[in-house]
C-alpha cells in the first residue's frame, strides 16, 4: 500500500486542512459565553425586564445559534486565509 491511500481526499481532505472541527468547538463556545454575557447583562441584571422569560432564552438560543456560526465560519476563513499564504 502506498501512503496516499490512506489520506483522505476531496472534502474530508478539505474538512481536516481548515480544522472545521476544531474551530467550530471554539466558536460555539465564543458564542455561548457571549450569549450568557449579554443574557447576564440585558436580562438578569436589568430591572425593567417585563416580558416571559421564554421569550428571552427563546432569543438566547438564537443569539448563540448566530453567534457561534458566525465565530467559526471566521476561524475557518483564518485557517484558510493561512494556507494560502504559504502557497
Amino acid at each position: 500500500m502506498s501512503s496516499t491511500e490512506n489520506q483522505p481526499s476531496g472534502r474530508a481532505a478539505l474538512v481536516e486542512a481548515l480544522h472545521v472541527r476544531q474551530n467550530l468547538k471554539r466558536g460555539v463556545a465564543a458564542g455561548v459565553a457571549f450569549t450568557a454575557v449579554v443574557f447576564l447583562f440585558f436580562v438578569v441584571l436589568a430591572p425593567s425586564t417585563v416580558r416571559s422569560p421564554v421569550y428571552y432564552v427563546a432569543l438566547a438560543f438564537v443569539l448563540a445559534m448566530t453567534s457561534s456560526g458566525l465565530a467559526a465560519a471566521l476561524l475557518v476563513m483564518r485557517r484558510a486565509y493561512k494556507l494560502t499564504r504559504d502557497l
